[in-house]
């Protein structure tokens, strides 16, 4: 399934923040029930934290695939298909308009029931579930938080690295949870989720090239969603040379400097925002089975 994703980037982008906050992790993670990873339904594969078990161990765990409306969902489900297959209770779904607080809030009662359970029978309540939210920079998570607790607790932003510090917040009288900043791993050492982290923005754009990033972008929608790059940008095909396309698109796109040459950094920003906004929508780039 692996095998195109292990040409090696070994690109380092790891903030102190997110270190202290894995540190923080590992010092509370006895006092939490369940993790709750929150995942970007478009790169199911790169979004992935993948040290998360070194910090989790054996906890029960939920697994939550943002941006619905964004992905391609007859591909992403072929990604949830095999996360359930690997114990994970999963849920898909557009946290900002469709989100189901009882789908969530029913998956913990489920995880929980085997503790309570037992309490029940030496004559105790139900004790409060607590768990941990993870994810990558820029998948959701704080809106998902808000969207659980009813208003705005977490700072939201279409940026990675809002949130800084692990705090807890409580849910109902029934689960309370503890946020976290958005993590990643120390090296990016897989040019396809390098890649795929800085098209869709869990990365800062400055961590890899922008051209290199526009012309991934690119190949890929023509490789996979080529219909996308007609509707979009008016064009068929990407060209071997990456020129022309880009003059092609950038003078479709009004993006001209003086003597009608092309302001490349002008299309390259227009690419980039058309991933960052959604307006780029029916798009998985993770393919399983590739």
């Amino acid at each position: 399934m692996e095998n195109n994703r292990q040409k090696q980037a070994n690109i380092n982008w790891y903030p102190g923040h997110m270190a202290k906050a894995k540190r923080l992790m590992k010092e509370k993670i006895n006092l939490i029930d369940i993790v709750v990873e929150i995942i970007d339904a478009r790169m199911p594969y790169s979004s992935k934290i993948r040290d998360l078990d070194d910090i989790i161990g054996n906890k029960k765990r939920i697994l939550i695939l943002s941006k619905k409306d964004l992905c391609d969902l007859n591909e992403t489900k072929k990604w949830i298909n095999y996360y359930e297959s690997l114990g994970y209770e999963v849920l898909c779904m557009n946290i900002e308009k469709e989100f189901s607080k009882k789908a969530f809030i029913d998956k913990v009662h489920m995880l929980m029931k085997d503790v309570n359970d037992k309490r029940s029978e030496k004559g105790l309540t139900n004790r409060k579930a607590r768990l941990l939210v993870v994810g990558i920079p820029n998948v959701g998570k704080s809106t998902f938080i808000n969207r659980l607790v009813g208003k705005k607790v977490a700072t939201t932003g279409n940026k990675p690295g809002v949130t800084k510090s692990l705090d807890w917040v409580r849910i109902d009288k029934e689960v309370e949870l503890l946020d976290t900043p958005g993590v990643l791993w120390p090296k990016l050492e897989e040019e396809t989720v390098a890649f795929n982290l800085a098209s869709l923005t869990a990365i800062k754009e400055e961590v890899l090239p922008i051209y290199d990033v526009v012309v991934y972008i690119l190949k890929t929608l023509e490789k996979y969603y080529p219909h996308l790059l007609k509707e979009r940008y008016g064009i068929d095909y990407v060209d071997e040379d990456i020129l022309p396309t880009l003059d092609e698109i950038g003078k479709r796109r009004g993006c001209l400097m003086r003597g009608g040459l092309v302001d490349y950094d002008k299309v390259y920003n227009i690419i980039l925002n058309d991933m960052k906004t959604g307006t780029l929508k029916g798009i998985t780039f993770d393919r399983y089975g590739e």
